[in-house]
């Protein structure tokens, strides 16, 4: 069983700048797609990014493009998402994911673990 822990959130005037990071356990994370995805109340959960490869590919949701990036570091098991240039609506909660079993990343993407999120407000 993968464990996902987020940190990271927080409190932060638009122009600002937060780094997320999912600190996972239970397996390596090297050969396997991490994923951020954020949801606000009443709303359907939506993808941000993902990394993939390794961490050799990235892809972004073209709300976040140029402004957010997502690393990882696969020694410490852990995956990032460094947010600069937030907005009012950026504020959600941001979910790390990732899969039960090594594949291909599609726009498709549908990840089988999930964290328990953490909060990104930003105030205008």
């Amino acid at each position: 069983q993968v464990q996902l822990v987020e940190s990271g959130g927080g409190l932060v005037q638009a122009g600002g700048s937060l780094r997320l990071s999912c600190a996972a356990s239970g397996r390596a994370i090297s050969s396997y797609v991490m994923g951020w995805f954020r949801q606000a109340l009443g709303k359907e959960r939506e993808f941000v990014a993902a990394s993939s490869d390794g961490g050799s590919s990235s892809y972004y949701a073209d709300s976040v493009k140029g402004r957010f990036t997502i690393s990882r570091d696969n020694a410490k098991n852990t995956v990032y998402l460094q947010m600069n240039s937030l907005k009012s609506e950026d504020t959600d909660v941001y979910y790390c994911a990732t899969d039960i079993r090594p594949r291909t990343y599609s726009s498709r993407w549908s990840p089988d673990y999930w964290g328990q999120g953490t909060q990104v407000t930003v105030s205008s």
